[in-house]
């Protein structure tokens, strides 16, 4: 059986050619399918020279989930059922179970996921290892912040029981956002948010421009629970950045009376699967998406609008199409995200201006406010995070880009290593001060440097000598 790049994989010691979310790079490795937690023991016992890192479901844009050369875990078989305590709401469950599996069991019973991000096939192993963030991190921030344990099966053959306050409180938060490279996740125990339906209640605002954008969404972050700017950076002249800003909550019993549903919805299916896309640069082109965001701008209500809308939609709108990161052809496509610190908000904008005016076409532009993160090479950051996907062919986009990483390093921002794919390995000290910290703690875990990705290689993350 062939695996799609990109996709997760089942192959049981056979080789595969692997990419990310973002198809691009690809490299092949040796796939290994555990079903027990002792199969990963026995696969970190003996890796090869190049090592091992685990992988879910491919949904890392870039290359933290690959290996060139050595060997790649995929974690997909170890997704025990949920064990949810219905009173308190702390579940256990596998690191191979998807976000979608987990929601699908606990959503009947009134409990929630306490961070999302913006798909539901995201495993829970994998959530960890990017420490996800969602529409609510200003106020609940990152999904390793609603841990309450990690179970860690280091290269030693140990299986580590890890807290985010206990003795080994500095091996949970170097494991969180650690992009796998402490160890396998094999199970966590997470803490989730009682809700009362399946519907979101969800205020829309049509804005006019980037500035404009950022005001409302930081207005609306004073009082809302969930908050997400949608921003066109297709946009010409004085619209460049205009916007849907939309401010969520969980709607109450009462408020979902009038739809007769309560926390036992369905999940949306998938309208569409993209087939294969024939040609270098796929579908996408410029002229559609500006015509595509004139429509979806003028779609959004000019006034401030409140209505109900299904869990699913709300979290995971780009999830009803099946593949869609095929729509940008051979290829690929980038997703850049980046997060200024709230010291350098007038910078942002004209960073914007700069990069729209090199040429390179961003079709897809998110904007959100962050809290500080708490691991020692966390993301988040006090600030504005923008993420910008973009199709990995177009002209002077490396260029582009790596001006735009030397502003945000240079105002004291940083890149998300979790979708990054192309990075200069000479920003990362800049942009992570405190990755000596995280290293020590890494090699504390894995002397041997067994654990090992294209990622970590590209950057030079991990500071131990290679194995021999």
């Amino acid at each position: 059986m062939s695996a799609e790049r990109g996709s997760p994989v089942r192959a049981d010691g056979e080789e595969r050619l692997l990419t990310g979310w973002g198809r691009t790079a690809p490299t092949r490795a040796r796939v290994e399918s555990p079903t027990v937690p002792a199969e990963v023991a026995a696969i970190l016992g003996r890796p090869p020279i190049r090592g091992a890192i685990a992988r879910g479901l491919g949904r890392s844009y870039g290359d933290a989930a690959q290996n060139a050369g050595g060997t790649v875990i995929s974690m997909r078989a170890l997704s025990a059922p949920a064990d949810l305590d219905p009173v308190t709401g702390r579940v256990r469950v596998g690191a191979g179970t998807s976000l979608g599996e987990l929601i699908a069991a606990v959503l009947p019973q009134g409990w929630y996921p306490a961070v999302v991000p913006g798909t539901q096939y995201v495993t829970i192993g994998g959530a960890i290892a990017s420490d996800v963030h969602g529409k609510n991190h200003h106020r609940d921030g990152s999904f390793c912040d609603h841990v309450h344990a990690i179970e860690l099966a280091v290269p030693s053959g140990a299986r580590l029981a890890l807290t985010p306050d206990g003795p080994n409180a500095d091996a949970f938060w170097a494991t969180a956002g650690g992009m796998g490279l402490t160890g396998v996740t094999l199970s966590a125990e997470l803490q989730l948010r009682p809700v009362a339906s399946a519907r979101m209640r969800v205020d829309t605002t049509r804005t006019r421009d980037l500035e404009e954008s950022m005001g409302v969404l930081r207005e609306a972050d004073a009082t809302a629970q969930y908050t997400v700017a949608w921003v066109d950076l297709l946009a010409r002249g004085g619209a460049l950045g205009r916007g849907v800003v939309t401010a969520g909550a969980h709607a109450g019993a009462d408020e979902i009376a009038a739809v007769g549903d309560g926390v036992d919805v369905p999940p949306n299916r998938r309208i569409a699967s993209v087939p294969g896309v024939p040609g270098r640069s796929g579908v996408l082109h410029p002229t559609a998406m500006r015509l595509f965001n004139e429509l979806y701008f003028r779609r959004a209500p000019s006034d401030s609008h409140r209505g109900l809308e299904p869990i699913w939609g709300y979290f995971f709108p780009l999830d009803v199409i099946g593949d869609w990161n095929r729509l940008y052809g051979r290829a690929g496509m980038l997703q850049h995200q980046f997060v200024i610190p709230d010291a350098a908000t007038a910078r942002l904008i004209p960073m914007v201006e700069r990069l729209v005016a090199t040429g390179v076409p961003v079709y897809l532009a998110v904007l959100k406010r962050l809290r500080d993160g708490r691991g020692p090479i966390a993301f988040p950051l006090l600030g504005w995070t923008l993420a910008l996907d973009i199709p990995a062919g177009a002209p002077g986009l490396a260029a582009a880009l790596d001006r735009l990483d030397d502003e945000v390093a240079d105002c004291g921002g940083r890149v998300y290593l979790a979708k990054d794919a192309r990075l200069r390995p000479d920003l990362v000290a800049t942009m992570y001060p405190r990755l000596p910290e995280w290293r020590a703690v890494r090699d504390r875990l894995d002397p041997g440097a067994v654990m090992r990705s294209d990622l970590d290689r590209r950057l030079s993350l991990v500071a131990s000598p290679p194995r021999t």
